[in-house]
């Protein structure tokens, strides 16, 4: 695992940050409407992003006075590959069990 992807877990391993990563998957956001949409304090969604934002997991553009964030396809990308990993993994096996399978019923007739 790499450093990127060590951060991006540890930022969401906490369930207030991956709530916040949900609602700005959803669509682009600004601090406050994510503070309207959660029991949460906007200094505190504001930390959370910061964390998020240093993992690579969400960007900000600015808007006028306010900062807008949306998910980072990059941040995202480590971690996809990652998980696909184990994806593939599992994959393989269920190809070679269904093969061994397939080669038992055949041996049987």
């Amino acid at each position: 695992m790499t450093y990127d992807q060590d951060r991006a877990f540890i930022a969401l391993a906490d369930p207030t940050r991956r709530a916040i990563f949900e609602k700005v998957a959803e669509r682009r956001q600004s601090v406050a409407e994510i503070a309207r949409a959660m029991p949460v304090s906007q200094p505190a969604i504001s930390q959370h992003l910061k964390i998020l934002k240093e993992a690579h997991l969400v960007r900000d553009v600015p808007s006028g006075a306010r900062r807008i964030y949306s998910i980072d396809p990059n941040g995202l990308g480590p971690l996809r590959k990652w998980l696909d990993r184990f994806w593939d993994d599992q994959l393989a096996a269920f190809k070679q069990a269904a093969e061994g399978a397939e080669r038992s019923e055949e041996a049987e007739e």
